[in-house]
């Protein structure tokens, strides 16, 4: 008897369920993917004990007959493609025809259907991968699957989820980030104590941000958009012996980018506050994260993160769905267009947008760890002050190398755990907001316009805090303005324009001056020595551990010109391996500015002040400075309104 054989049905349905469902929340995404391909408007998700006892998914879809009932459960069946050409051309969020048969196979699965067409429904009744029963039922048009038992015939997989709560604020991201997704359509999301998300169906993408993210969130957002033809991306067509004789030039198609992105004054630690759809699709893709990385490079801080909200369309030829079997990773055929054009429409958003950071935020606004998203999913009802949990993974699904659920890890312990109260709220720094729709205005038709760094031009300057921050005024308020940060944007910005047309001064030092340097730093040298010669130095090495400057940037002398060798020379290999021109052309103009920058404790009479100010007004992104620290924080008119109690 040979050794190879071809294995069971409910075998392969097994193993292709360790791909497909990995968690429960791997149940819920494939499930809410089959109703939003079924035009369903209403989607309802029960949830208990985390999704390990009870998944019920309700949405009024279109619904199916009985044949199409049972044939859904067959490995590869799906009313989604017909040939392989239809592969490059994929419209909807699911298409494999693998999810159905694998849940199945791991779990207790009712499923009541009714197409709209039908005078009746069906029931079929599945356990393990085996049919149970089949029979007509009286029900509602569209589709209800109960999920029940997840992993009882495969405990091995059991043992490895994690605790209830853990799991179920997976659940609670996901449907989320859909509910974002998919604003005109309604979503619920329950579990056995509490409505943990309700939103109705909204008008557009603004007012669900505002829906869920609440107010304080919403009004930190920037709305952005772009189009480009795919036409000036340069793909060539095929040579005219290649063609047929009725041929014609395919039609290029759009890139569409729209959705919001956060003012540099609001920032978190992590990815998770980053959601990016591709064709409605939720997607995890490096290409895209690290345009967004770029777009804010120079604007908050290297170790910060924005919070983004980005649709991005494009024609479904141009995006590959088919490289992950949960479908979270995606692959462009044009990646490099549609990274600098994300890269360049977002920067362009912020430059003119040009956001002033309030005062007052700017106190309780350092980076948090956790997501901005914070559903508490604690099983009894009340309401500490802070949120008990902050989930750690927003999209369900890991974002780094180390996994996120270790540090939920609690020692043995043979005291009772506490179980903090629930607030049954969506929980934000400031100001939280119940679950459900408040009938609240949106930000959009708000009457207030954002507070911007247009008026710059217009502050007088009234002296000097401890020589080191700026005083000023003018009809929109009281100014702070950090006058190194400030110099140090003005430098900045000055350095890259001289570069771009080889216009860098620079001064000859009367005596060089000799700098003692590690034999990994000489390495570091010599690999970004040509970009230092473009920003006006003038340095070789004099020795085997020794370099000589002979010239430098003017502003740069003495001590400071030795701290920013030493600060360009000492970034990680790593680093190093994966920075392009760009940034480094970035990098090494930021430490020029900083060292060459006005510093703090420095007097200034009022001309110089005026000066600053006046260029300031000038640069491109006042905002910040290149090393991502807030420049000007203003208190507002209302502000001092309030804090006096006149309004």
């Amino acid at each position: 008897m040979g050794r190879i054989r071809i294995l069971s049905d409910q075998v392969a349905n097994q193993i292709a369920a360790g791909e497909v469902v990995e968690r429960p929340a791997s149940v819920v995404k494939e499930l809410l993917e089959n109703s939003l391909d079924a035009n369903a408007t209403r989607i309802r998700v029960e949830v208990e004990g985390g999704g390990r006892k009870l998944i019920r998914i309700v949405d009024n879809g279109h619904g199916m007959g009985q044949d199409d009932a049972l044939l859904a459960f067959e490995r590869h069946a799906t009313s989604k493609l017909r040939t392989s050409d239809d592969l490059l051309s994929i419209a909807t969020l699911g298409f494999r025809g693998e999810a159905l048969p694998s849940i199945a196979s791991v779990s207790r699965l009712t499923l009541e259907t009714r197409a709209t067409e039908d005078d009746a429904g069906t029931l079929v009744e599945i356990a393990g991968g085996k049919i149970l029963r089949v029979e007509p039922a009286g029900i509602p048009h569209g589709t209800t699957i109960t999920i029940a038992d997840l992993f009882y015939n495969t405990p091995a997989r059991r043992k490895f989820l994690k605790s209830e709560q853990t799991e179920l604020s997976h659940i609670a991201a996901l449907v989320t980030h859909y509910a974002l997704a998919h604003p005109t359509r309604h979503f619920e999301l329950h579990s056995a104590t509490q409505a943990l998300l309700i939103a109705p169906a909204v008008a557009n993408a603004g007012d669900r941000l505002f829906q869920i993210f609440g107010r304080d969130t919403a009004d930190r957002m920037i709305p952005t958009a772009a189009e480009l033809d795919f036409t000036r991306a340069g793909l060539p067509e095929p040579p005219p012996w290649k063609r047929e004789l009725d041929y014609t030039p395919p039609d290029p198609g759009f890139l569409r980018i729209t959705g919001f992105v956060s003012k540099p004054e609001l920032q978190k630690l992590n990815r998770n506050s980053i959601y990016v759809f591709v064709n409605q699709r939720l997607v995890r893709d490096r290409v895209i994260l690290h345009a967004l990385t770029e777009a804010y490079r120079n604007i908050i801080p290297p170790t910060s993160f924005p919070v983004v909200l980005l649709f991005l369309e494009m024609p479904p030829h141009e995006v590959d769905v088919n490289v992950h079997p949960a479908k979270t990773e995606v692959r462009f055929r044009q990646p490099s267009f549609i990274h600098d054009l994300l890269r360049d429409s977002i920067r362009a958003t912020l430059m003119a947008a040009r956001p002033a950071a309030s005062f007052a935020h700017a106190l309780t606004s350092a980076p948090l760890a956790s997501s901005s998203l914070m559903i508490d999913v604690s099983p009894l009802p009340g309401g500490p002050e802070a949120p008990f949990f902050e989930p750690r993974l927003a999209t369900g699904f890991p974002t780094s190398d180390a996994d996120p659920d270790l540090t939920a890890t609690e020692p043995f312990t043979l005291a009772a755990p506490q179980v903090p109260e629930s607030p049954g709220r969506l929980a934000f720094p400031l100001n939280s907001i119940p679950v459900g729709y408040e009938e609240s205005p949106s930000p959009t038709t708000a009457t207030e316009e954002a507070p911007t760094l247009n008026a710059l031009a217009t502050l007088k300057p009234l002296g000097q805090l401890r020589d080191s921050f700026i005083l000023a005024v003018n009809d929109e308020g009281l100014w702070i303005v950090d006058q190194h940060v400030a110099h140090e944007r003005v430098l900045f910005e000055k350095i890259l324009r001289d570069r771009e047309v080889e216009a860098v001064e620079r001064q000859r030092l009367l005596m060089p001056l000799l700098v003692d340097l590690l034999p990994a730093q000489m390495i570091a040298f010599a690999e970004i020595a040509a970009e230092l010669e473009r920003n006006g130095f003038e340095a070789e090495p004099f020795g085997p551990r020794t370099l000589a400057i002979k010239a430098a940037p003017i502003g740069l002398e003495g001590r400071e010109l030795e701290r920013m060798l030493e600060e360009v020379l000492a970034v990680p290999e790593r680093e190093q391996q994966t920075e392009n021109s760009e940034t480094r052309r970035r990098r090494i103009a930021a430490s020029i500015a900083c060292h060459a920058a006005i510093k703090v404790n420095m007097p200034l009479d009022p001309a110089k002040i005026d000066w600053l100010l006046q260029e300031l007004a000038k640069t491109e992104h006042p905002t910040s400075c290149p090393h991502g620290r807030p420049i000007a924080l203003k208190y507002t008119h209302k502000d001092i309104q309030k804090a006096f109690q006149r309004i």
